[in-house]
């Protein structure tokens, strides 16, 4: 066989590599969604950290090959994992129990609910689980709190409000931790870059 067609042949293969991730990815929803919502928010969390010191990197002019901080990356799959995957699965869950979508201006309603209870509580939570693994006190998280915390969740607001309309009206709601975790990971980009 040619080499040219044996390479032909062998990038046609690639194709069906990711329709397999993607059902793969599909199987574990179905099975285990907690988890894999869990494992997916940690791995993009981490992703969104190291995305941020790389673009703090890149604006100071610093040599992107130097060492990174690994514990950035760390913390924010520890809180992706533990917090945004799970969190977000039962948020959504029970918001579309409490405000089902025959509910008239369901949507409105629901972002509503998503705005002014979930991203305020959300967002503390942030701030005190980053606080407890970094080894602060409690002096500093009340000073993070005090000089984060609202320009974050104007942020927030500004950020995520379309993002929520359309992840709360559009997609799916086995996909929505999905879809905010792929937002999510330039959100944890800007929230990194508070912390510095």
């Amino acid at each position: 066989m040619a080499p040219a067609a044996s390479k032909l042949r062998a990038e046609a293969g690639l194709g069906p590599l990711p329709r397999r991730a993607l059902s793969q990815y599909l199987r574990l929803l179905r099975l285990y969604p907690v988890l894999t919502k869990a494992a997916t928010s940690g791995i993009l969390s981490a992703l969104g950290n190291f995305l941020a010191q790389l673009i703090e990197k890149k604006q100071k002019k610093e040599n992107c090959s130097q060492k990174l901080d690994v514990s950035g990356p760390l913390r924010y799959a520890i809180y992706g994992f533990f917090f945004t995957g799970p969190l977000g699965h039962f948020f959504y869950l029970l918001m579309e129990r409490w405000i089902p979508s025959e509910v008239p201006l369901a949507g409105i309603k629901r972002l509503l609910l998503d705005r002014l209870l979930f991203a305020p509580a959300f967002l503390s939570l942030f701030f005190l689980v980053m606080n407890f693994l970094e080894g602060q006190d409690t002096a500093a998280f009340a000073a993070k709190m005090k000089s984060g915390f609202w320009p974050a969740l104007r942020m927030n607001w500004r950020v995520w409000t379309p993002v929520q309309f359309i992840n709360i009206n559009y997609i799916p709601v086995q996909f929505r931790v999905l879809f905010a975790n792929l937002v999510a990971l330039f959100w944890y980009a800007y929230l990194a870059s508070l912390g510095k």
